[in-house]
């Protein structure tokens, strides 16, 4: 059931362009720095963790592409190539964490490592990034199993599987184990406006892997919790605060008042990676606004007036007191969130 969206070959970036899913499956390398940046701002490569992944990988396409030839001109290099990856999503606060990771890496190493050992040192990184990602997804689909329902309905928003990860998911991967154990549920998957991720990915993703998913407008959800068939929520994160508010998906916030006014529980899965310690609430997060015209001409057909004035934020935040828990490569964290997060902080920090 893995879905390997992203390769690291012969020194080049191949990535799953994910804006043409589910009509081509179609793999494109990434040259230049111009064209990481331009992947991860178009959505081609979509989802907090692979973006992340993404970033790391980006550094070496930079340093591939300048060439630089002293230890010197390679730090020079990633601190130049992590400023402008950081300008390409701010919500998604994997993206930080990698270039952070990265740059720090060749801060620490450049005194005193030779050109080729800190390239070699920075790919270990980015190769390092990669498969903690993918190891955190297995943790959490482990872990958010048992929560899936023998028989029930499990609702999800946008895309949270392996094309959005290191490959096994974070909101699907609790679906994919316990598919895998034997466990038999149905998974409804909003489309998620204006983009269809939820029509276009998970329903592709989840097709895919022979679980049964039914796919709904946005605007059905509470029709489907309010006829008994949902019994659990689980959607994916770009940003969780200290407090546990969480930005996802623009509409999650909708889909998380709508299952506590229909008592099903709502849960988050993510990685570690996802905290952003810094922030003490959720109204800290930075928000994303995409292009009117993915609104007014969505996938190229006009469907507003010419002119119209559109808001479209790419992300909104939900919060805290409408989670049951945040699936975590560490474990289920419960509220009060303020403490379970301290805590797990605490745990990832002492055995890092």
């Amino acid at each position: 059931m893995a879905m390997q969206a992203l390769q690291w070959q012969d020194e080049t970036l191949h990535v799953l362009d994910q804006t043409l899913l589910p009509n081509e499956v179609r793999f494109i390398e990434l040259h230049t720095l111009a064209d990481v940046w331009e992947a991860i701002k178009a959505l081609r490569v979509r989802g907090a963790p692979l973006i992340g992944i993404t970033a790391g990988y980006g550094i070496l396409v930079g340093l591939h592409e300048k060439n630089p030839g002293d230890a010197a001109g390679v730090l020079e290099t990633v601190q130049e190539s992590c400023a402008y990856l950081a300008t390409s999503r701010p919500t998604a606060v994997n993206l930080f964490w990698a270039l952070d990771r990265m740059k720090k890496v060749a801060e620490t190493h450049a005194p005193s490592m030779t050109h080729a050992e800190l390239m070699s040192r920075l790919e270990t990184e980015a190769n390092a990034i990669y498969a903690e990602e993918i190891a955190s997804c297995r943790a959490i689909g482990e872990y958010g199993a048992p929560l899936v329902p023998e028989g029930g309905g499990v609702l999800t928003h946008c895309n949270a599987g392996g094309l959005a990860t290191g490959e096994y998911g974070t909101a699907l991967a609790p679906m994919f184990r316990a598919w895998e154990l034997g466990r038999r549920f149905h998974v409804f998957a909003d489309e998620t406006r204006p983009l269809l991720q939820g029509a276009r990915l998970t329903a592709w993703e989840l097709s895919q892997a022979g679980i049964p998913v039914t796919l709904l407008c946005d605007n059905t959800a509470a029709q489907v919790m309010r006829e008994g068939r949902v019994q659990l929520v689980i959607v994916g994160a770009d940003r969780i605060a200290a407090n546990g508010d969480t930005a996802n998906k623009i509409g999650t916030y909708s889909v998380a008042v709508l299952a506590h006014a229909h008592q099903i529980p709502f849960y988050v899965a993510a990685p570690f990676s996802t905290f952003d310690l810094s922030l003490e609430h959720g109204r800290h997060i930075p928000i994303e606004l995409r292009d009117p015209k993915e609104v007014t001409e969505g996938f190229g057909k006009r469907t507003a007036p010419e002119g119209i004035d559109v808001y479209s934020p790419a992300f909104d935040v939900t919060p805290a007191d409408y989670i049951a828990g945040i699936i975590t490569e560490r474990g289920i964290l419960r509220p009060p969130f303020e403490k379970s997060i301290a805590q797990h902080t605490t745990m990832v920090a002492r055995d890092v």
